[in-house]
């Protein structure tokens, strides 16, 4: 018998028919609870009932969380700064392969793209792919990157991607469903808020071992419908994700995360290129953090699952281990660090020397935000991969916005 976790947060509302049919099936398919893992991958991607496929516009003041590039141009400025500056130090191979997961509206990218431009790097010395999953996002993710620009989308059917288009800035973008669908070359690859919401296995330290928190239906007559157990024995991610000497009481790992950093790893080591991580996270210490927002307010993720965003903190110790063997890593490192250190600074006293004060009150709040400690300053954090061949050239001439912590 499962032991019920009523420390472990509170239970979710009764949930609507579909949802509760769903999860109902999974249960009984996996003949118990199931893994806070596969509730995730069944919340937020379901092609019907999913979080990202209901149509919802979850970004901005009308959504339920806002992020760094929509706040101010000024961030994607300073990334495309960043990816300049490196793509030169490498030897700037042309034409120069964009990668991005998961990216939201697309405003990020269209900022980075805006900057290249001026740089001189567009057209076809640039091509744009996109990791995208969900088909409302990537309709989203093509209306602001290609805006006034007529193009025909269809494929043959041995065509890896799904959709593709023209940027306006006059480069090809095309749209995967998967990294390994992506040809391969020199790229660069920038992930900006999206390991937090890749599944985690939530791992419970107890008298008798690591035992994994799971999610099961609450078969009772109040007025919930899921619950919060412990299973009764190790499971295969305590096997596998528990092995050394953590402290910590509570760990959450993503093995769908360790994937993707060692796919990333293998490319980078054959193919050439850098890859720059944003999240808010940790570097191997927190505990606790699985949650969700809704509203821009945290809310209970048992709650009327479907609704709400489901996320839990980045461990970019646990990413960098991943890549340890092929690559060399800096950071992570403040968003606040980052941006001043490369120049964001600089840029919004320009910035307030041309516009009008309702402009300059916008600015500054921006700024403040994405860089000041007690909003987002602190909390998000910058992780960048290098091929290891480069490690001495790196030691001498460090990346743009990082210190000197290599690993």
């Amino acid at each position: 018998m499962m032991r019920q976790l009523g420390w472990f947060g509170s239970t979710g509302k009764r949930l609507g028919v579909g949802q509760l049919q769903v999860l109902t099936r999974m249960t009984k398919r996996m003949a118990g609870p199931i893994t806070i893992h596969d509730y995730m991958k069944e919340v937020l991607i379901n092609p019907i009932s999913g979080y990202y496929s209901t149509g919802k516009d979850m970004f901005g003041a009308q959504g339920d969380y806002i992020t760094s590039p929509e706040i101010s141009p000024m961030f994607g400025e300073m990334v495309a700064i960043w990816i300049m500056s490196e793509w030169y130090k490498l030897g700037s191979p042309r034409p120069l392969q964009l990668v991005e997961f998961g990216p939201g509206r697309g405003t990020l990218m269209h900022d980075v793209l805006v900057v290249l431009k001026r740089f001189g790097l567009h057209g076809d010395d640039l091509s744009v792919q996109l990791i995208e999953v969900s088909e409302e996002l990537s309709v989203k993710q093509k209306n602001k990157l290609c805006d006034g620009v007529s193009s025909n989308e269809e494929q043959s059917e041995d065509e890896l991607y799904y959709k593709a288009s023209t940027t306006s800035t006059g480069s090809p973008v095309f749209w995967y469903r998967h990294l390994s669908l992506v040809p391969k070359t020199f790229t660069v690859y920038l992930a900006h808020e999206f390991f937090d919401v890749l599944p985690i296995h939530k791992l419970h330290k107890t008298k008798d071992g690591w035992r994994e928190i799971l999610i099961d239906m609450d078969e009772g007559n109040g007025p919930h419908h899921l619950r919060y157990v412990l299973s009764n024995n190790p499971t295969p991610a305590t096997k596998i994700f528990t092995e050394g000497e953590d402290t910590r009481e509570c760990i959450e790992v993503s093995p769908d995360a360790a994937v993707l950093c060692k796919e990333l790893a293998t490319r980078i080591e054959e193919d050439g290129g850098i890859a720059l991580i944003i999240d808010y996270g940790h570097n191997g210490v927190d505990t606790d953090t699985f949650r969700a927002f809704k509203n821009h307010k945290q809310h209970d993720p048992l709650c009327e699952p479907g609704t709400a965003d489901l996320t839990a903190d980045v461990d970019f110790d646990f990413l960098k281990k991943q890549v340890k063997e092929k690559l060399v890593t800096f950071g992570p490192v403040t968003q606040s660090s980052f941006l001043i250190n490369m120049g964001m600074e600089t840029r919004l006293h320009n910035l307030l020397k041309q516009c009008k004060p309702e402009e300059k009150k916008n600015l500054i709040s921006g700024f403040r935000m994405l860089t000041e400690p007690k909003q987002m300053g602190e909390k998000f954090k910058f992780l960048a991969f290098y091929p290891a061949v480069v490690k001495d050239f790196l030691l001498k001439f460090p990346p743009a916005g990082f210190i000197r912590n290599t690993d």
